[in-house]
């Protein structure tokens, strides 16, 4: 570049404006003030610009640059011209006026020459690549990336193969992507560059993320955010990035607070147009995993108009791929399918790795309007991508392959095409150390299941049947836990949060003014424990793999059944396992099932505060529920030893009300093969007695001390009066035979792992238990809603009760509804005096039941 440079001038203020904004600012204004000539005071100008365009106003960026420029153009360098020119250009394609910016930045390059220009190239490959024109931008970066290194500029060269990664990603080059990244994050480690320092390591992140490993994805993302931080710079491009990885991980309403979170600060900032359309696309994506098709259309309509504005042909297409989605939500027409098949081609001719997205779709649309040849031309080019590609585009390249196999009714083709995607979901998805991420990704897979599932309930095979509901029910538990790290950060924040939610409650008991702030204060706790264990890598491995049939047989013995309910097309079907066969029975309607279990609930919800509620009515709703979730199989479960099976939408169910239940040893489990671990575990040896009382339980003392005088048991202990506090509790139930706890307990189910068990000091959540080394082998929950767990992903659960189970705990009495307090401790002596004397957890309940219907025996 031309122009008087010397040690402290102007010059220094470009290179401050990305490493320290704030000292940047200062010293582009005391040149202005200083009243400098026109080549100082251009670079003032730009620098300024620079720093609204990156962090704040794109219109007033625009005004400054304008300014720059007229400076410039005084100076008479033709390459300080041009490099503002450049600068200008950039500003102004974010703005989305496309046609002025690439018009502005084409003049740049013709004035400019030696490493100026090389600059100059590189912003406008940056422009090209926004636009969505990649091969252009991988022509100007060719030229500039080996002109800026020669130069030995090594700040713009690590620039440039930043911006290569970028398009190599868009690209689907990965691996390429990735090489660009870490050789630019170790030449900027060389440079005083902080901030483009963290940029390098969001983009690494943005590249894991598209290589399939979202716990390291998360974990860049999240150190990149610290370091945005600490250096003062708000960045809406992190925020699309961690909206992206949320998507990925089947966080779909998380996500599209994150883009809306998105939206309003640009909106603060007066930000970039460009940024503000890839927003808005990526809320149209989590609005259509969220099932919310409504708002994506609106997203994604808002966002086609934008980037159509821009002239970003390659996004407006990815825009118009949301529409169609969305579009199928409400029925299949001929014009959704010349849609979908014009998107097809048109995301085939810009070189789009989602085309086969498109192709998909195309095929779906085609197969629900009776088109057999035109959906198997796309569902053919779908299926191509599971050669190639990310994990979620082979997988979807099997489901492509199912589809049409399906159509063409070859069944041993459609299994193998749906065991082959879901190995693949299961191999992305044990990356994961978050048994939350391990149960929200299953979603991916239901659509495989179902396929399987619906051919195999045809095809009347009942075993196979079986086999494949297990494949996918209830699978987060079934990985080993990640043994729980020495991590001091989340032991503080977990005991940051025992001590806000206290003194939170104390401030809304007493209306103080502080309630609000201790919220928010709360809010963000948990935000940053749920990011820290997110950002756990999982075993890559799991303890079985397949589901043998013969071992439930043999494991019920004579007499014993085992049903396990299945969801199939909106119908409900029971699969009843016992005296060496598996049968299959059909129950009726999902959604009625569905309706009668939340019907019983509430009804039993306002019961729970009658000493003795009415017999007769307890009876008619149950045999209403019974008729709606087992239908022809209640009669064979009545009397003898039962485990039932439900589907995670029907867990919560009273299963105690159900007449052929009332007086039979059952316990409920969230899979055969669960219940299969919990059967074959066996207690601790050593392994003593854990009491527990909660504060302000009004009958716990009289409870605990009832059940202390069961147990003639030297390893006895009792925590109540005070000493309940999380970490004592912790400490002692570590690896007991039984613990027994009478606390109050809340179910959260917008985050059920922070559910939770109100003690001395605060609530014990899920994320609390996790961290033990060894679960108790039986725990007794005498706590309102206790087993309550969220339905999340394609058949998982989420919740206290999952996160010991996950553990090992082999049995959890708890309860699905609220509970009287009053029938609760009798009911609880009569329990353990079954347990203390030998019997196991079903029988011991349906001794001591009596007239209660809340508890249900978890697990074996």
């Amino acid at each position: 570049m031309s122009g008087p440079r010397e040690p402290g001038d102007s010059h220094d203020v470009l290179a401050m404006v990305f490493a320290r904004p704030k000292e940047a600012l200062q010293a582009a204004r005391a040149i202005l003030a200083g009243r400098r000539g026109p080549y100082d005071s251009s670079i003032a100008r730009q620098a300024i610009g620079i720093l609204h365009r990156e962090f704040g106003d794109i219109e007033a960026a625009i005004g400054e640059l304008r300014q720059a420029v007229r400076l410039a153009r005084r100076s008479g360098s033709p390459d300080r011209e041009a490099d503002v020119l450049a600068t200008l250009g950039i500003a102004l394609v974010h703005h989305g006026r496309t046609r002025s910016g690439l018009s502005a930045l084409d003049s740049a390059a013709g004035r400019a020459t030696g490493t100026t220009r090389a600059r100059v190239l590189f912003r406008r490959a940056g422009a090209r690549w926004i636009l969505g024109r990649h091969g252009d931008a991988l022509d100007d970066l060719g030229v500039a990336a080996p002109a800026l290194r020669r130069a030995g500029d090594t700040v713009w060269a690590a620039r440039a193969l930043s911006l290569r990664g970028h398009v190599q990603l868009a690209l689907g080059g990965v691996r390429a992507a990735d090489a660009d990244f870490r050789t630019a994050q170790r030449m900027f480690a060389t440079t005083r560059q902080e901030h483009d320092s963290v940029v390098a390591v969001q983009n690494r992140g943005v590249a894991a993320f598209v290589a399939g490993d979202l716990p390291t994805a998360l974990a860049l993302l999240d150190e990149a955010d610290q370091g945005f931080q600490r250096l003062g710079t708000p960045m809406p491009d992190l925020v699309a990035d961690r909206c992206a990885v949320m998507l990925a991980a089947g966080l779909a309403r998380e996500a599209l607070e994150q883009a809306d979170a998105g939206l309003r600060l640009i909106a603060r900032l007066r930000g970039q147009a460009t940024r503000r359309a890839e927003l808005l696309l990526l809320a149209a994506r989590a609005a259509l995993l969220a099932a919310d098709p409504a708002t994506a259309r609106e997203r994604a309509a808002e966002a086609r108009a934008l980037f159509a504005r821009q002239r970003r042909a390659w996004w407006a297409e990815h825009a118009r791929l949301i529409l169609v989605q969305a579009g199928l939500a409400e029925g299949a027409t001929p014009r959704l399918l010349a849609d979908a098949r014009r998107l097809a081609g048109r995301l085939g001719e810009l070189g789009s790795p989602d085309a086969w997205q498109a192709h998909l779709l195309a095929g779906r649309i085609a197969l629900k309007l009776g088109r057999a040849a035109e959906a198997d031309r796309h569902l053919t080019a779908a299926a191509r991508a599971r050669h190639g590609g990310s994990a979620t585009a082979r997988a979807g390249g099997w489901l492509a392959e199912a589809l049409l196999a399906e159509a063409a009714g070859q069944p041993r083709r459609l299994l193998r095409a749906c065991r082959a995607g879901l190995e693949l979901i299961e191999e992305h998805r044990l990356t994961f150390g978050s048994s939350e991420l391990r149960a929200l990704v299953t979603a991916q897979g239901a659509e495989l299941v179902e396929l399987a599932l619906r051919h195999l309930r045809r095809a009347g095979r009942s075993r196979e049947l079986l086999g494949w509901t297990e494949r996918w029910r209830a699978t987060a538990i079934a990985v080993p836990p990640v043994p729980p790290a020495d991590d001091q950060e989340l032991l503080g924040r977990l005991a940051a949060l025992r001590r806000v939610d206290q003194l939170l409650a104390a401030a809304r008991s007493g209306g103080a003014a502080s309630a609000p702030r201790l919220e928010r204060e709360r809010a963000a706790l948990e935000a940053r424990v749920r990011a820290g264990t997110l950002r756990l890598r999982g075993p890559g491995w799991r303890e079985e793999r397949g589901f043998d049939c013969r071992r439930v047989l043999d494991a019920l013995g004579p007499g014993g059944r085992l049903a396990e309910l299945v969801l199939i097309d909106g119908t409900l079907h029971v699969l009843l396992c016992g005296d060496g066969r598996v049968r299959s029975y059909a129950v009726g309607p999902a959604e009625r099932a569905v309706a009668e279990t939340e019907f019983a609930r509430s009804r039993l919800r306002r019961l729970a505060y009658q000493l003795r509620p009415d017999p007769g009515e307890l009876a008619a709703l149950g045999r209403r529920l019974e008729e709606a979730v087992l239908g022809p199989v209640a009669p064979l479960l009545a009397g003898g030893p039962c485990v039932v099976v439900p589907p995670s939408v029907l867990h919560a169910a009273p299963w105690g009300l159900l007449p052929s239940l009332r007086e039979t040893a059952f316990s409920v489990a969230p899979s055969a093969a669960a219940w299969l671990r919990a059967r074959a575990s066996a207690p601790p040896p050593g392994g003593g007695v854990v009491l527990v009382g909660g504060p302000d339980v009004p009958n716990a003392k009289a409870e605990i001390q009832a059940i202390e005088e069961l147990y003639e048991d030297p390893g006895l202990t009792v925590l109540e009066g005070g000493t309940a506090t999380a970490q004592a509790v912790l400490e002692a139930v570590d690896g007991c035979r039984l613990a027994h706890v009478a606390a109050h307990g809340t179910f959260r189910a917008d985050s059920p792992m922070f559910s939770s068990l109100h003690l001395d000091d605060g609530p014990l959540t899920g994320y609390d238990l996790e961290r033990l080394r060894r679960a108790p082998y039986r725990l007794v929950l005498s706590s309102c809603d206790s087993a309550q767990m969220a339905a999340v992903g394609a058949d998982e659960l989420l919740g206290l009760a999952t996160a010991l189970l996950h553990l090992g705990t082999a049995g959890i009495v708890a309860s699905v509804v609220p509970v009287n307090d009053e029938n609760a401790v009798p009911l609880m002596v009569r329990l353990h005096a079954g347990l203390s004397s030998g019997l196991g957890l079903a029988e011991a309940l349906r001794r001591a039941r009596g007239d209660d219907v809340s508890f249900i025996a978890i697990g074996a």
